[in-house]
């Protein structure tokens, strides 16, 4: 594979770093799941990157064809590789190839980091709800929290099907999410979305929201979290398609 020069600029709002085209060596890989599969890279000429931002990553055929999508970033900054947790949909060229064909030592086009509305870096304190795969920014948001000791800041919701479904249910489950399943019951909770009293002690004194996951299901976090008294200018959403 080939990859343009480097480069590094601002962000939108002149504090979120911007990096180039680059490679990203995989040095390991792990299907948790007949879905999903992690991914951890070794980064050329690597931008340290916010919790909340993405990577690009580019697939090359011989004959020149490119595909590329967009993953959230699920390690910490501190970490010295980069962690994406990708989902593999269905007829999807970039996450099928992912899921099924990469192994350790091979070497990926990426972009990246980018984004730098939906990043958190320890303040304001901050509700996050996210749907299936759209907990993976908030991981590495967790993992910021719990490095710098200010996991009080951060409360995150996490509403998947079911357990096994839940992109790092038990990391975040241990470090305290609230984790709501629609179609398992578990540890006394019956399979149901968030109701609002579950999640309205989690919003008080937040000064932001995030909310992450498909279309329909941000807009319902967003209806849920007004219905709490959480303020529409501070949610901050990111959503995709197919997923959540």
């Amino acid at each position: 594979m080939t990859a343009d020069i480097p480069a590094v600029t601002a962000g939108a709002d002149g504090t979120a770093p911007i990096g180039g085209w680059t490679t990203g060596t995989v040095v390991d890989v792990e299907r948790p799941t007949d879905r999903l599969v992690r991914l951890r890279l070794d980064v050329a000429d690597r931008v340290e990157h916010l919790a909340g931002q993405h990577y690009v990553v580019r697939l090359r055929a011989e004959d020149g064809y490119t595909a590329q999508r967009s993953y959230s970033v699920a390690s910490d900054p501190a970490d010295p590789l980069v962690e994406l947790m990708v989902e593999r949909l269905p007829g999807g060229e970039v996450s099928g190839h992912l899921h099924g064909v990469v192994e350790p030592g091979d070497a990926l086009e990426l972009r990246g980091p980018l984004g730098g509305w939906f990043v958190w870096s320890g303040d304001p304190t901050a509700v996050c709800v996210a749907g299936g795969s759209g907990v993976v920014p908030l991981v590495a948001m967790s993992r910021v929290a719990r490095r710098l000791g200010i996991a009080d800041r951060l409360r995150v919701v996490a509403v998947a099907r079911t357990w096994a479904e839940l992109p790092y249910a038990d990391e975040l489950a241990d470090h305290g999410a609230f984790v709501a399943l629609t179609r398992e019951n578990r540890a006394g909770r019956v399979a149901a979305p968030p109701y609002p009293d579950e999640i309205e002690p989690l919003v008080a004194g937040t000064g932001r929201a995030y909310i992450c996951g498909s279309a329909g299901f941000a807009s319902y976090a967003q209806r849920l979290l007004e219905d709490v008294g959480v303020d529409p200018a501070t949610m901050r959403v990111e959503q995709f398609g197919e997923t959540g």
